[in-house]
């Protein structure tokens, strides 16, 4: 049995964070019982965490190559560790186990998601005389008893299950598709990838935990649904990505708009390639004076990636909104509902200070950090900094209200890339302003000759259908009286044609 992650990643703690993680030399019942209940209890949300049986650690890292189990010691630890979740814990729970070959040795990977049950009590001793629970959680890397403060706090987590780890009663296991799954196994280079042959696709998706309940009404979880549905907007309207591009800024008549729809990982990736092919622009500014270019991004990728990852990671998926990408001549706006929680302080967060206590999509955030896109933690907006500083852009700014309705980042366009953009749209303003001046002419000019009907006009103008643009040109020559109908009370007449207007020949003599 393999787990729906990469555990060499995890073990250089690229993907889960240390404090998620433990690692034990050798088997000890009691210790890993109560760090089971601590993970499972996951006060903050992050998502349980991972022990590690037959890896010594230092400081709270790994030493690899591991010490390792004996391979008959496996098994026994398996059937205990059933029983500690049947008789020592209250209620009961009962964490995924997967044995792994790490480095030619046997090691045994204990994976404990946050519990839907919580919070739990574990058994403070396991001698035949004792009998007390307590509820156990996590300070940074350690396993400690909880306080009174702790305990309160668990309570009223105990109605508090992060949305995307809910049970959909609107689902069934047959809203999940095997083909998405599998997909995504392999591109997170899962070990279990391995057993997909091996494993009814019922039992596949209990180890992913996207699945809950009895055999017989097995529902979809809210994040099985958002990542292995290829519509889960049907069961979360919205559920997708916008980007519109205002070239002319958003008072001008051209905006292009592509919309993403589909399984969050996917179009969240697809929305990235699409803004790293269409948005982002390397410019190189060479000098005299000096044989060094510079090379500068309108907006670094990496903070536009960052700022997307985080709306999808933090959004709502019960409000009807979707994420919104606006790029503008002058900035980047990316827009998610809601905003971050009203214990954070913009003035902190704008300085890369401010972080979540808890997470509102715990399990969004460990598909993600699976794909690299994401290392949680708050490191998001530290991120988009440090890129904005390293291409010398503009600081961003974070935006909300006061009701945290919304959440709003803003990545300024690069100074010298508008004053190079200003430069282009001028000349190319001044270019257009040419062309339409030389069509003007030459249309009074065939006028100075004879009239003519709107078809003829368009077909010196080299354009055989009189388009908008020939009726627009025409209609900006009436305007200004440089030529006028032959049958001004008909306009619309069959028999209409145009000649010169009283100043089309002034016109004419002054641009000659």
């Amino acid at each position: 049995m393999n787990l729906p992650i990469n555990i060499e990643n995890v073990l250089h703690g690229k993907t889960v964070e240390w404090q998620r993680l433990e690692f034990k030399k050798n088997w000890n019942p009691e210790s890993v019982l109560h760090t089971m209940c601590a993970f499972a209890n996951d006060t903050h949300n992050l998502g349980g965490g991972y022990i590690f049986i037959g890896i010594e650690e230092i400081e709270g890292k790994p030493i690899l190559p591991p010490s390792g189990l004996e391979l008959n010691q496996l098994d026994k630890i398996q059937k205990e560790l059933l029983s500690l979740g049947y008789s020592y814990t209250i209620p009961q729970y009962h964490p995924v186990i997967a044995p792994y070959i790490i480095e030619g040795k046997n090691i045994l990977v204990i994976w404990v998601p946050g519990g839907q049950d919580r919070p739990y009590k574990a058994r403070e001793k396991l001698g035949k005389n004792d009998s007390q629970f307590r509820y156990y959680v996590r300070r940074a890397s350690s396993t400690i008893k909880a306080t009174n403060l702790d305990e309160k706090a668990l309570i009223t987590l105990s109605e508090k299950i992060p949305f995307d780890d809910r049970t959909n009663y609107n689902s069934t296991i047959e809203d999940l598709e095997f083909g998405l799954v599998k997909e995504f196994l392999y591109e997170i280079n899962s070990g279990l990838k391995n057993d997909l042959t091996n494993l009814e696709f019922d039992q596949l998706c209990r180890q992913m935990q996207i699945v809950d309940g009895p055999a017989e009404i097995l529902k979809a979880k809210n994040v099985g649904l958002m990542f292995f549905n290829e519509k889960p907007y049907k069961f979360f309207p919205y559920t997708q990505i916008d980007i519109i591009n205002f070239p002319d800024g958003p008072g001008g008549d051209r905006f292009f708009e592509k919309t993403f729809q589909g399984p969050v990982w996917k179009i969240l990736m697809a929305a990235l390639q699409y803004i790293r092919d269409n948005v982002i622009v390397e410019h190189v500014f060479k000098y005299p004076d000096r044989a060094k270019a510079d090379r500068i991004f309108n907006v670094p990728y990496i903070a536009i990636e960052e700022a997307l990852v985080n709306a999808m990671y933090h959004r709502s998926y019960d409000i009807r909104e979707p994420v919104e990408v606006r790029i503008l001549p002058e900035e980047i706006f990316i827009k998610s509902f809601p905003g971050p929680d009203i214990s954070i302080n913009l003035d902190d967060l704008q300085k890369g200070k401010g972080a979540a206590k808890q997470y509102t999509n715990r399990r969004i955030g460990d598909f993600l950090k699976e794909l690299d896109l994401t290392e949680g933690r708050g490191t998001g907006i530290p991120k988009i900094l440090r890129a904005m500083k390293a291409n010398g852009s503009p600081v961003p700014s974070f935006e909300s209200n006061e009701e945290r309705s919304y959440f709003l980042t803003v990545l300024p366009i690069h100074p010298k890339v508008l004053d190079l953009n200003k430069i282009r749209v001028e000349r190319a303003q001044s270019k257009a302003q040419s062309e339409a001046q030389s069509k003007e002419l030459l249309v009074l000019n065939f006028l100075l000759e004879k009239e003519a009907s709107k078809s003829e006009l368009a077909s010196i103008l080299g354009d055989p259908k009189a388009s908008g643009a020939t009726k627009r040109l025409l209609k900006r020559l009436l305007d200004a009286a440089l030529i006028q109908y032959t049958i001004p009370d008909h306009p619309q007449s069959r028999l209409q044609k145009y000649k010169l207007g009283k100043d089309g020949k002034n016109y004419l003599l002054s641009n000659t």
